[in-house]
């Protein structure tokens, strides 16, 4: 594999291009509400920073979360139609995966003192998942989740688990959601699903007919 072009909207804006192993370039963008905006231009500057044309593209990887549904369904929805436009191959990873991959170098974590991932699910809820360590092949071990809770729920549901978590605050970027597409490419277990992760129902919803059924001719 080559260039990876990774794309994921689960927190702000953020798309990088990743040559084995190296980045490219990156771009991100904190704002969480903006992504229809953003995204465009995210994916036009880190082609124009790499100076790398579509077609040098070998794959495309977009991050499924967890994460609210506007927000993800955007970057889900560009990458999609990206790795359709240039005819590569399109794969999705776990945005929480991404994450443990940055920080679980240089911990020291086992099944009952795991690496706790945790995000912003609004409502005051967190995403989170447990990750045990990594594998031969560098791709994060993960032994709990990708769930949704509020904070106390969550640390209630640890302590009856007899599990004490390290934590950390690193947040997803798309330059190691790439170098998880390699790492899970390297040990086969790469996914073609991109189906968003959202845990739970969607804040928009269909609205009701407020004019009762329809009459049948």
């Amino acid at each position: 594999m080559s260039i990876i072009l990774a794309i994921d909207t689960s927190s702000g804006t953020s798309v990088a291009l990743v040559e084995n192993g190296q980045l490219r370039a990156e771009h991100n963008v904190p704002d969480t509400m903006k992504h229809a905006e953003l995204i465009g231009a995210a994916i036009q500057d880190v082609l124009s920073q790499a100076f790398v044309h579509p077609s040098q593209i070998m794959a495309v990887v977009a991050g499924r979360g967890p994460a609210p549904f506007t927000g993800l369904r955007v970057g889900i929805a560009a990458a999609t139609m990206f790795a359709a436009g240039v005819g590569v191959q399109l794969y999705g990873c776990v945005s929480l995966d991404a994450i443990a991959l940055a920080a679980l170098p240089g911990l020291s974590v086992t099944k009952t003192e795991p690496l706790l991932v945790t995000t912003d699910a609004r409502r005051k809820e967190v995403y989170w998942a447990l990750y045990s360590g990594l594998d031969a092949f560098g791709v994060p071990i993960r032994v709990d989740g990708p769930g949704v809770m509020k904070p106390q729920e969550l640390e209630e549901y640890l302590v009856n688990r007899n599990v004490h978590p390290v934590t950390t605050d690193l947040q997803i970027t798309a330059s190691n959601l790439a170098l998880l597409a390699e790492a899970e490419l390297r040990s086969g277990t790469i996914s073609e699903d991109v189906s968003a992760l959202y845990l739970r129902a969607a804040d928009a919803v269909e609205p009701k007919n407020k004019f009762g059924k329809a009459v049948s001719g």
